[in-house]
Parts: structure tokens; C-alpha cells; sequence
């Protein structure tokens, strides 16, 4: 089984303004910042760095456009003219625009510079080719039947993020819990993206058994990959996802019709009395005064078959306060189930 800390790394790294309460309002983010963005094909030979003010520098064109950067972009155009980011942030405007003027490559092959609401988000050559976050959150709301986010964590997190530099978005079935081998999993996965080149397009999805405060999974498996680079053919990139995706639903849905039928079979497999009940009880493990207590609360229920000494039991696992000791009665009511098989 393996930790997956993806999310975790997210709800830590994450501002404010970039976390979303529903995968609905990170979808209407994403629609509006692709309505606002635009590309502008621009010259090397024609571009260059100009000072607003004593600190502000935009990208310009000639005398013809002028955008202002941020973070990112300003980044990009460092490493374009092969200068070092923190030294050109201890220059005034006016400096650096000059040592841009000296550092920046010339030639034919236009630049793509892109825009949203008239500011430089990424500045790449033309082999780059840019997927929307929105495309992305397309493929997954087509797939990703009874997928939602998964429980808040710390300081609030929600696992759907999305700011300037990429997006990234983690979903879970909370009603697709199944048995695997006696134990309890969901199935989840992450999805990310940039628009601007700061990370590949991909997902991984995987089957779970719990989520802490601070969005580490534990527990994992059938952890499954599929990244790529936003090269020429980056857009297959989304049939990969749905499929992942389409994948992941197909084996829940066939777990949950096995586990229905299991369930099916321990309501139909009854107990000759209290007393075979009992001891079927104990040889999973669990201790005689609990299953003297499941077995009156099954009583009470109506007829001692396997799947009421289950509830039983799940309901009294419930109250337990320390999670180990939980897991441990949880695992045992799990083999109990299995016996329906």
C-alpha cells in the first residue's frame, strides 16, 4: 500500500484566493479566466522589457503593446535572457529594462505570449501548446459520475485549487466504499493542469482507505498514472483522462454489485440460536463481551443472520474513540462479511 502526499503538498502551498468550496466554482473560474485570456504572437526582434516606474516592468512590442508581468511571466523572460531572477529584483525598472535590452534573444520565430485580463501570465516559443485548466475539469465532469471533493482539511482546504500557475483538483466517491480482501476502500483521484507551463497535464487515481486533516491518503492501492507535456499532441491527453476516469467507475460499480450481492447472502445466512452466533463472533477475533453485546443489540434487530451481527457491530465500532482500536474491530467484522461468500 502506498501514502499519497500530492494533495497534502497542495493544502500547504496554497493561498486563500486559490482554494474553491466546489468543483462547480472552480469549474466557473476556469471558464472565465479562458473567456479572458488571449495570445499575442509577438517578435523577438521587436521585444523588450519596459519600465512603468522605479520597480514595475511590463513586456512591450515596439511602441505598440505594453502588458505588465507577473511573478511567473517575469520568471520566464528571466530565463529567456539567461539572467538571474533575484539579481534583476535588485535593480530599479530602468536598469533592468536596459540589461534586458542586452540579454534578450533575437530572431524570426515568434514568441506566444499569453494574457489573462491583460496581464503576461507565460511566455513560450511556439512548440508549446496550451491546454485550459476548463478543458481538463470538461473531461472529468464527463466521467467522474459521483465524484465530489473530499472531507475539508486543515485551515479549511478543500483539494480544488486553482491559481495563476496551474490547477489542481482531488475527488472522491464518498458513497463508493467496497470490500477488497476484507478491508474497506473508496475510490479517488487527482487531477492538474497549467495553462502556463508549470507543471504536465495528468492524472492518478487510486483506491483508498483513509484521508487525514492534512490530505495525505493512506493506504493506497491500484494507484494508477498518466501524465504528458504540453507538446503537439497534449489534447489525447484528455481521452486518457476520461478513460482513467471511465476505468476507475467501472470497477467501483463492479465491487459494489459483488458487495451487493455478498450483503445479499449474509442477510440470508441465519444462525441456528444466540449461541452459534456467539461463537461464530469470537473466532474472528473480537472479544467475548462485545460480542455478547453485539449479538443482544442483533436480537433486538429481529433475526441473527451474518449481516445483523455486521450492523451490530459497525454501530458499536462507531463509538469506539481511538481510531486503532476501531480499525482493528473493523477489519474483524470484515472477515464476519466474508464468511457470506
Amino acid at each position: 500500500m502506498q501514502h499519497l502526499q500530492a494533495a497534502s503538498r497542495e493544502l500547504f502551498n496554497r493561498t486563500p484566493d486559490e482554494i474553491f468550496p466546489s468543483v462547480a466554482a472552480l469549474s466557473d473560474h476556469c471558464q472565465m479566466q479562458r473567456e479572458n485570456s488571449a495570445v499575442h504572437w509577438l517578435s523577438p526582434d521587436r521585444l523588450h522589457a519596459q519600465s512603468l516606474d522605479t520597480r514595475t516592468l511590463a513586456l512591450a512590442e515596439a511602441e505598440d503593446l505594453s502588458l505588465p508581468m507577473n511573478d511567473w511571466s517575469f520568471g520566464q523572460l528571466c530565463r529567456l535572457a539567461n539572467v538571474e531572477k533575484r539579481t534583476i529584483n535588485r535593480l530599479t525598472a530602468d536598469t533592468a529594462s536596459r540589461v534586458f535590452a542586452e540579454t534578450l534573444p533575437r530572431g524570426n520565430k515568434p514568441l506566444q505570449v499569453f494574457t489573462v485580463d491583460g496581464q503576461v501570465r507565460s511566455i513560450h516559443g511556439g512548440s508549446y501548446t496550451r491546454l485550459h485548466d476548463m478543458e481538463v475539469l470538461d473531461a472529468v465532469l464527463d466521467a467522474a459520475d459521483g465524484f465530489d471533493a473530499p472531507p475539508k482539511g486543515f485551515n479549511g482546504a478543500t483539494g480544488l485549487y486553482g491559481g495563476e500557475q496551474d490547477m489542481f483538483c482531488f475527488l472522491i466517491d464518498p458513497t463508493g466504499w467496497i470490500d477488497i480482501d476484507g478491508e474497506s476502500f473508496a475510490p479517488g483521484f487527482f487531477v492538474w493542469n497549467s495553462e502556463v507551463g508549470r507543471r504536465t497535464v495528468g492524472i492518478q487515481t487510486f483506491w483508498f482507505q483513509q484521508i487525514c486533516q492534512n490530505h495525505i491518503v493512506w493506504d493506497a492501492v491500484e494507484v494508477f498514472d498518466v501524465k504528458r507535456k504540453h507538446t503537439a499532441n497534449v489534447h489525447e491527453c484528455l481521452n486518457h483522462i476520461r478513460d482513467a476516469i471511465h476505468r476507475l467507475v467501472a470497477k467501483r460499480d463492479a465491487r459494489r454489485d459483488r458487495f451487493a450481492e455478498i450483503v445479499k447472502r449474509a442477510m440470508g445466512e441465519q444462525f441456528e440460536d444466540a449461541d452459534e452466533a456467539f461463537k461464530t463472533v469470537v473466532k474472528t477475533g473480537i472479544g467475548q463481551r462485545l460480542a455478547k453485546q453485539a449479538v443482544e443489540l442483533a436480537r433486538q434487530q429481529g433475526r441473527l443472520t451474518i449481516f445483523s451481527m455486521v450492523n451490530a457491530l459497525t454501530r458499536m465500532s462507531g463509538k469506539i474513540v481511538y481510531a486503532g482500536d476501531r480499525n482493528e474491530i473493523d477489519q474483524q467484522v470484515g472477515q464476519l462479511l466474508a464468511l457470506a461468500v
